[in-house]
């Protein structure tokens, strides 16, 4: 059996419903990682160079938004730190104008905590970085309870792989711990016309396909499944009024698959889709929608690429 009964639970939760779904926190294996770098260099995903582009030019502008002072020391918590060429602008500059800060990189992937401390090590040998792996939900307790000031960063549009109420909760949460005055930068993918956003989730070569494809393929190498790659296809849609892009596995045949870990059979009907992820698109409008009243959480910055597809909103704890 499986090593992770919770992938093996949900899985099976998953594809027991009426529509079917599988969680995209399963995307990452060593296989997704690569599958998902070859995808933010693909010239129809818009999103990494929107948001490095604002990292690249504004750097400074975003540290004069944290109010952090040169004297005082703070923890810099990433949330889902992906491979960090984004982020290692924001450090760099934060160095050179001497700042004081501990990095902490936070992913649910272990490969990827590897190759982004592994970077990060390599350009600034001096930085102090604290790697934590786990699910955000599970370990932000624990990671939030320093008395140094802190600012956290959640960026690459990853809130938008929540439901609203998720991820309403979840900025409640982050919020929870925060002081009066201490910040979030929040990066956001904005709305847009679905001739610009489905392609970032339909390339041409094929690589977003083999990404959501990969989910099958690690549900038969981990737990002695069936799956036919070849009788699945990627199957992404969006509209701009609804403003959430969303990717399905669609059945091409009638179809059993045997799932030998859980001893237990899945039947698809042709067209059958299974649900595997969302990536909802923001607005002033809606982020504030987010922001419960709880959550004493305001937008006090916003950061605008040059074209105004991504902004990286700085959140203040009221």
């Amino acid at each position: 059996m499986t090593k992770n009964t919770t992938f093996l639970n949900d899985v099976s939760e998953g594809l027991s419903q009426n529509p079917k779904y599988l969680s995209s926190h399963y995307f990452y294996d060593k296989a997704g990682d690569e599958l998902f770098q070859q995808i933010m260099a693909m010239p129809e995903y818009y999103l990494t160079n929107s948001e490095l582009e604002i990292f690249r030019q504004q750097s400074e502008a975003i540290i004069e938004s944290f109010g952090i002072t040169k004297d005082e020391e703070f923890d810099l918590i990433e949330l889902g730190a992906g491979d960090g060429k984004k982020t290692q602008h924001l450090l760099k500059t934060l160095i050179e104008k001497g700042f004081k800060f501990k990095y902490m990189p936070v992913d649910i992937s272990k490969n990827t905590l590897s190759v982004i401390t592994g970077r990060m090590e390599n350009l600034f040998p001096d930085l102090e970085i604290e790697a934590r792996q786990g699910d955000y939900f599970e370990v932000l307790d624990d990671l939030l309870t320093s008395d140094l000031p802190k600012v956290i960063l959640f960026i690459g549009s990853n809130l938008g792989n929540m439901d609203d109420q998720t991820a309403s909760d979840f900025l409640e949460k982050i919020a929870f711990h925060l002081k009066s005055g201490e910040k979030l930068l929040l990066g956001l993918d904005l709305i847009k016309s679905e001739d610009i956003v489905l392609p970032a989730y339909n390339d041409a070569a094929g690589i977003t396909s083999a990404f959501n494809l990969n989910l099958l393929k690690r549900i038969n190498n981990e737990m002695g499944a069936n799956f036919d790659l070849e009788s699945f296809e990627h199957a992404p849609e969006y509209t701009e009024e609804e403003g959430i892009a969303k990717s399905f596995l669609k059945s091409k045949v009638d179809q059993t698959v045997f799932i030998a870990d859980l001893n237990q059979s899945f039947k698809f009907k042709k067209d059958e889709r299974i649900h595997t992820e969302i990536s909802r698109k923001y607005n002033d409008q809606i982020l504030n929608s987010l922001l419960s009243a709880d959550a004493n959480l305001e937008i006090t910055e916003q950061f605008l690429d040059s074209q105004q597809y991504f902004a990286d909103y700085i959140l203040t704890k009221k």
